[in-house]
């Protein structure tokens, strides 16, 4: 398949791309010029089979008003971008696959892809526009996939990147009361949905990108520890993380148990579905 894909040069987008090259496909890097010229976009999805929309600035970072608002342009103005060239193809790509967030959903609960409880916030109001701008493909007759993250696990890069540091110096901890649920996924498993949802033309909708095995942040926290051998007791202050991220604080203090009811309902087997195995093979 010939793919295209913004957020290409991005943890998950570099990973994705490299194991795409590997399985014999064919990837196209959406540029940020593209984007901004709709012929050079054009000529970019012209002979695609497919298109994955990787783009969005990180949300882990302090939430200064000119930041969140680069939060929404990189992912509604790309996203709306990607769709109206799709729209204005006489023949598109077959399939969109867009990322969405677990933020979506209501913090403090369980969720899978039939739950209709979302949060309130900016996060879930940034998830729910991202998602309707990329369902407009289905306007040009484009099969759409929404793939709803949870936090990706890999070498070199990504939220582990960030964690490892302090853990490998013993002050890892509980990040507030620890009890806040904590959805993740192996960047492998990540990977096969892709091909999983590209693969069959039947395959469309909401997914949830995470592991069967959700834990909470003190569990996440105590098997880190222990794949890194190092003790992981040192709590983090619920004032000390609104001091440096300020509202940007509630990606780290709230959480959502989120499961991947349609994969498994289709089928499909993660290599990694407990958060041990996910990091031995990261850390190995």
């Amino acid at each position: 398949m010939r793919i295209a894909m913004s957020g290409a040069n991005g943890f998950v987008g570099s990973y994705l791309s490299k194991r795409f090259v590997e399985s014999g496909h064919e990837i196209v890097a959406i540029t940020r010029l593209a984007l901004s010229d709709e012929s050079a976009l054009l000529a970019t999805l012209k002979g695609c089979d497919g298109v994955i929309n990787l783009a969005g600035a990180n949300i882990s970072e302090r939430w200064t008003p000119s930041h969140k608002e680069a939060m929404v342009k990189s992912r509604i103005n790309t996203t709306r971008a990607i769709v109206s060239a799709l729209k204005a193809m006489q023949t598109p790509p077959k399939v969109l696959i867009s990322t969405s967030a677990v933020g979506i959903y209501e913090a403090g609960k369980e969720h899978d892809e039939t739950s209709n409880e979302f949060d309130q916030g900016f996060l879930g109001d940034l998830a729910k526009r991202w998602e309707n701008e990329a369902l407009r493909a289905k306007e040009a007759g484009v099969r759409v996939a929404l793939f709803r993250f949870g936090v990706v696990f890999g070498r070199g890069g990504g939220a582990l990147a960030k964690m490892m540091p302090i853990f490998k110096l013993g002050l890892g901890g509980v990040i507030g009361s620890g009890e806040q649920g904590f959805s993740w996924i192996h960047i492998e498993d990540l990977f096969r949905a892709y091909v999983w949802v590209l693969e069959d033309a039947n395959k469309e909708g909401i997914y949830n990108l995470t592991a069967p095995h959700p834990v909470t942040n003190k569990e996440m926290t105590k098997a880190l520890g222990a794949a890194l051998n190092r003790p992981a007791f040192l709590p983090v202050p619920t004032f000390a993380l609104k001091l440096k991220f300020g509202e940007g604080a509630v990606i780290l203090l709230e959480g959502q148990k989120v499961y991947p009811k349609h994969l498994l309902d289709e089928g499909f087997s993660f290599f990694y579905p407990q958060i041990d195995q996910a990091f031995d093979a990261v850390i190995s």
